[in-house]
């Protein structure tokens, strides 16, 4: 290896400035002990209790223990609760990890599945047994028999750990299943009806927008979220956080319908009427400029059936309002909006063959953005354009709305401590550090800075050919898989032979990791890759048994002989060596390439070798900070290395961490609008299907729809002077399918005032809705109620996810006009919500007023709505991509985009430690923002 040079701690003075607050933790920290050490010693207590029935359930038979499942939620059921159930629970659940693992729960481990229990998150090195650990407060939890979650990066390790402790769990009586993509439903519904459930992260989110969008409680998956354990909980809770969940489908391929309703549009006429209601032009629909409305009038109507009759599009004698038509209806309706409200070069232009929206606005074109509801095709069809088929979003949520629905969230990682601020910011979880079973015996070296890439990549290809000339194995970390096949040119030029993981086939990498720590092997790998698999040092001989067909007890005795010379050879000559190309812009990715080596106490080191040409060192560290390196004499290949160096990376380390943290705190303050939204929807829709009858939803409907309509002709406190009668009479025309000689009324009646007027209105409407129930069936039209209203109910929604991602999308412009785009978003998002229940209430009565019941539509209709809904099943797309807006800068140096500047405009002066934090929490700058920085 390079010689290294040591400087001076005051020669680095551009690197680090320390914070005189911090020279008086250690003394508070002797004097009173860490909150961590303060909870272990509270958990050993337990411990205590739990090793004090160790022998009372040694003393028990198979069939003896495995009845402890059956005495405990006997105990649950009469009241019991599950922190008084807990020694015992534990001593059950490491008695039979004994009889079934061969594996016994170490007295840190107990501590950990306290952890797990108790709601926090775990933190244990690599090597420590996390996913043995979790059998203790899984086991416990499920005996409640909600259910537990057991989450997961990928589904080979929901496939892998689920069949490994499966074995542990069944003996106790527990069921065990796991949920994968494109599994058969009575088989997913199965695995969530288990008592202890594994699956992906991606699968369980998934799955949780799947069920709200379900036509039956019974195609429903998911029971009420009880409990998760997330496995590798930063990845998933940290990491992944800003990747929102989205279904998006593809609108069914309806192009020659379109076609064929655009050449109908043109030969409808304008009506026209003068004030005094004296018609001047008779046509097929009228247009109501102020509110951009076109409507069919009964001639329309009459003109528009006979004609698609003709065509072949509408069977003999049936109605364009009868149930199965009504998607009809809707491309009647877009192409007459098409045609009469959106015109050429004023709402749209024609550029490149498609169809491009301007902004009323700002009169810029608007590339990308689609219409909905089939009136953008409808345009691409008035133009004889190419129609493209419509893509929306069916549903979405982001990670940290979904976990924190659960009852109760827990985790585990080896690495979570760095980012215990946003644990408990976003999640509200508490990290537990636990304690080691054996001390750490790794070698955490510090980093050799390098003045160019080329000399660092020298310097690591010279380490190892030493690390392996000295038979230890050797993990050669990078950031980027572009590095790792740079680092593999390298060798193959130096002839040495080595394996490169990228993080692309999960059980392949699986496979090569658990090799890597043969003596004198070369493993190249993203620092992700292969997570949640242990390097045993000598190599994994389970593997080696598992390759063989029908091994002999001999054979199996022989690879174990093997191994433990291998696995002593690598002990001798130091363990396993990790070796990092550069830094990552978290300390915990960093941390988790360190835990690789030194598992369980064994013997190990790690390195890092750095160049001021790396992205970190390159934004960090100025050109003041280069030369001075120079002016120390520093020879090619030459490095410097000093703990102080070290410290400035992880603080420059720290920034960025401070930053993407406001990143994905945004997005959280983003979605948490939509999500409260969402819940309402939810909600409703739930209610929705687990009703038999909804007759006074509807009847609630109407009287809002009617007081709504009402209001808008005759508002409140006016003199009759002032009504618009002969609107209140189209409007009830067009929402509830009646004619009502409202003006005759009042001209008979001079005590006929508004209060009395909407009485007198609503008894005509429940009388002609009676009619309609009288000739359809009562119990038709119940169930036909309820199948209009979800299939309104969900197409509404998906328009308004649609315009809900258009209004983020340009909401940061209001940052422009000195407005805080947040409380922007929030009040403009709060309108189009209260317009959304409107909608649906409106849209459900207007239709379920005209449209003709027959006894047997409820059954086609809901034979057609499962239909469509297989059909869009088979078009969905499940997407988990970086939220829109919020993507990450190339350069870690530049500051966050306008578009992600949603706190209060503010001047950037340095705050005081006790001042409130620039970010409008309302906290002291110490307290919020001042600890990350």
């Amino acid at each position: 290896m390079r010689a290294a040079r040591a400087t001076h701690g005051a020669a680095l003075h551009p690197f680090s400035v320390e914070d005189p607050a911090d020279m008086f933790a250690p003394l508070l920290k002797k004097l009173f002990g860490s909150k961590n050490e303060r909870e272990v010693k509270r958990m050993l207590k337990t411990v205590q209790l739990v090793n004090a029935f160790e022998e009372q359930m040694v003393a028990l038979s198979d069939d003896q223990l495995r009845a402890k499942t059956s005495e405990f939620k006997a105990r649950i059921a009469k009241g019991e609760s599950l922190d008084k159930l807990l020694p015992e629970a534990f001593a059950v659940a490491r008695e039979a990890g004994k009889r079934v693992m061969g594996m016994r729960h170490f007295d840190v481990q107990l501590i950990g599945g306290m952890t797990l229990h108790e709601g926090m998150i775990a933190e244990m090195r690599t090597g420590e047994g996390k996913t043995l650990v979790a059998t203790l407060g899984v086991y416990l939890n499920a005996l409640s028999g909600n259910g537990v979650h057991v989450v997961t990066v990928n589904d080979y390790l929901a496939r892998r750990d689920a069949n490994w402790m499966r074995p542990l769990y069944e003996f106790l009586g527990m069921t065990v299943g796991v949920v994968t993509p494109f599994q058969p439903p009575e088989e997913k519904r199965a695995a969530y009806a288990a008592d202890i459930t594994y699956g992906t992260n991606n699968e369980f989110g998934f799955d949780y927008l799947r069920d709200n969008m379900a036509f039956s409680m019974e195609e429903k998956f998911q029971r009420e979220l009880n409990f998760a354990v997330i496995d590798e909980v930063d990845s998933i809770l940290i990491d992944e956080a800003r990747t929102p969940l989205i279904i998006s489908g593809q609108a069914e391929d309806s192009s020659k319908l379109y076609i064929e309703v655009n050449k109908l549009i043109p030969q409808l006429k304008l009506h026209v009427e003068e004030v005094e209601g004296e018609v001047t032009q008779a046509g097929h629909y009228t247009i109501d400029e102020k509110t951009r409305q076109v409507e069919l009038n009964e001639a329309g109507h009459q003109y528009v059936e006979e004609t698609l009759t003709r065509i072949g599009l509408l069977a003999e004698g049936e109605s364009l309002y009868s149930a199965h038509n009504l998607s009809l209806l809707t491309h009647v309706y877009a192409g007459l909006r098409a045609h009469k409200l959106f015109h050429r070069n004023v709402e749209y232009i024609v550029q490149d063959g498609q169809v491009v929206l301007v902004d009323e606005h700002t009169g810029r074109t608007m590339p990308g953005r689609r219409l909905s509801e089939g009136l953008h095709q409808a345009i691409e069809a008035k133009e004889n354009l190419n129609i493209q088929a419509e893509s929306q979003t069916l549903a979405s949520t982001t990670f940290q709305n979904y976990f924190r629905l659960y009852n109760k969230l827990s985790g585990m990682t080896g690495t979570a401590d760095t980012e215990a601020f946003e644990f408990h910011q976003i999640y509200g979880l508490q990290v537990m550090v636990i304690p080691p079973n054996k001390p750490l015996a790794r070698k955490d070296y510090n980093d050799l800075v390098f003045l160019t890439a080329d000399e660092k990549y020298a310097a690591i290809v010279a380490d190892i050919k030493e690390s392996m000339a000295a038979g230890r194995p050797v993990l050669v970390g990078t950031a980027t898989i572009e590095t790792s096949e740079h680092m593999s040119s390298l060798l193959v030029k130096e002839g040495i032979e080595h394996k490169v993981l990228n993080a692309k086939f999960h059980e392949k990498e699986a496979e090569i990791i658990a090799q890597a720590g043969r003596p004198g092997a070369l493993t190249i790998a993203t620092n992700m890759a292969g997570r949640g698999t242990d390097i045993l040092l000598g190599g994994n001989w389970e593997v080696e048994v598992a390759s063989l067909e029908n091994p002999t007890p001999e054979q199996i005795a022989q690879i174990k002989a093997d191994w433990q010379k291998r696995h002593q050879q690598v002990l001798e000559s130091g363990g396993l060596q990790v070796i990092a190309s550069e830094r990552h812009e978290s300390r915990r990715i960093d941390n988790q390439l360190r835990g690789r080596a030194g598992r369980q106490g064994d013997a190990g080191s790690s390195r890092f070798y750095l160049s001021l040409e790396d992205s970190l060192m390159r934004i960090f560290a100025s050109d003041r900070v280069k030369n001075f390196m120079k002016a120390l004499g520093m020879q090619p290949g030459e490095a410097i290395e000093h703990r102080m160096v070290t410290n400035a990376i992880e603080k420059a380390q720290r920034k960025v961490e401070g930053r993407n943290f406001d990143i994905r705190k945004q997005l959280l303050e983003f979605d948490d609008v939509n999500n409260e939204q969402r819940k309402v929807i939810y909600h409703m829709r739930n209610t929705l299907l687990a009703a038999d009858n909804i007759g006074e939803t509807i009847a609630d409907f109407r009287q809002d729809v009617l007081s709504a309509t009402v209001s808008a002709h005759i508002p409140p406190q006016s003199l009759p002077e002032q009504w618009d009668v002969a609107g209140l009479e189209a409007a009830l025309q067009s929402d509830f399918g009646v004619t009502l000689p409202i003006q005759q009324w009042l001209d008979e009646d001079d005590h006929l005032y508004e209060e009395t007027l909407r009485e007198k209105l609503m008894n005509e409407l429940v009388a002609a809705y009676n009619e309609k129930e009288d000739q359809a069936g009562a119990e038709a039209l119940r169930s036909f109620e309820k199948q209009i209203v979800l299939r309104v109910l969900d197409d509404l929604w998906k328009d308004h996810l649609s315009t809900m991602d258009h209004l983020r999308h340009g909401i940061h412009l209001r940052g422009y006009a000195q407005k805080n785009p947040k409380q922007e978003y929030k009040r403009e998002s709060f309108t189009l919500f209260s317009e959304l229940l409107d909608s649906i209430k409106r849209d459900s009565i207007r239709v379920l007023s005209h449209v003709q019941v027959r006894r047997e539509d409820p059954i086609e209709e809901e034979q057609r709505l499962r239909q469509e809904a297989e059909a869009l099943a088979a078009r969905m797309q499940f997407l988990h991509e970086e939220a829109p807006g919020l993507e990450q800068p190339e350069v870690l140096g530049e500051e966050i985009d306008v578009a992600l500047a949603t706190a209060p405009v503010r001047n950037e002066q340095k705050l005081g430690r006790n001042e409130l934090c620039y970010c409008g929490s309302g906290k002291k700058f110490k307290h919020c923002h001042g600890q990350i920085q």
